[in-house]
């Protein structure tokens, strides 16, 4: 189904809650370093910025891996840098009061096999926003986008799921950045598509904030059918503050953001 095909050193396979710690790290660290939004609208300050996503982001990513529906890349094959990392399975290194440490430093202490995740669960059981909250406080114009969202989805074309098992959020998706270039996001996707198909989820929603997200969600293999719901257009988004002024939060960065839905049946 998929024409990903991974090389066997890799697995993909459901994340535990000992996974937690680590895909925290994958996902800060995507977020404030990788991301083509995030990276040039947030610009200074981004070791600081990642120490507060990775603990911000903590029942967000809690919440998805307890789902049982979020899944992770491993390398079978993984060196350990750190003899003490080993004899845990892996472990993160970081120093928190250390902000001097640049993107490649604050990799090299990630050394567990993870190299990719994509978070999701259950859209029924809706998100507490205590969830959420940590995470927009971090990277504040995301609530813009979700807002904007928001406005247009009054046309009924995404109804709200009625029972448990119809409708699977995913939210975070992220590559530790020495592994990008390996279709890893793109063979995940597809197997997820799979697996919440065989669990007789009839659709998978997904904000993108990144055109090759975008790309692989809505158009996915056979016998699935992607569309793009809703979109953004980063610099034209704007909004009136509390002064009654007019803003534009993702200025001066410009990036397609989009609601993905994927048909399962």
């Amino acid at each position: 189904m998929s024409d990903v095909k991974l090389s066997p050193r890799y697995e993909i396979r459901p994340l535990e809650l000992e996974h937690l710690e680590w895909a925290k790290a994958i996902f800060a660290h995507s977020f404030v370093f990788s991301s083509p939004l995030w990276r040039n609208l947030y610009p200074h300050n981004k070791t600081a910025r990642f120490y507060g996503l990775y603990q911000a982001s903590h029942f967000l990513i809690k919440h998805q891996i307890r789902s049982g529906l979020s899944l992770g890349i491993f390398d079978r094959e993984y060196v350990f840098k750190n003899p003490s990392s080993a004899s845990l399975g892996g472990a993160l290194h970081f120093d928190h009061n250390d902000t001097s440490v640049d993107e490649d430093e604050l990799l090299r202490q990630m050394d567990t096999p993870l190299v990719s995740i994509a978070c999701a669960f259950d859209a029924f059981y809706a998100l507490d926003n205590r969830f959420v909250a940590p995470v927009t406080g971090r990277l504040p114009a995301s609530a813009s986008f979700y807002e904007a969202l928001g406005r247009n989805d009054d046309d009924g074309d995404d109804p709200w799921p009625t029972a448990p098992g119809q409708v699977l959020q995913r939210m975070g998706t992220a590559t530790r950045a020495d592994a990008v270039g390996e279709g890893f996001m793109k063979a995940m996707a597809h197997d997820m598509m799979r697996r919440a198909a065989e669990m007789g989820f009839s659709r998978i929603q997904i904000e993108c904030f990144h055109d090759a997200v975008t790309a692989v969600w809505a158009n996915p293999p056979l016998p699935f059918k992607g569309e793009v719901a809703r979109e953004v257009d980063t610099y034209a988004l704007n909004e009136i503050d509390a002064q009654g002024r007019r803003r534009f939060p993702f200025r001066p960065v410009r990036q397609r953001l989009t609601r993905v839905s994927v048909t399962l049946r």
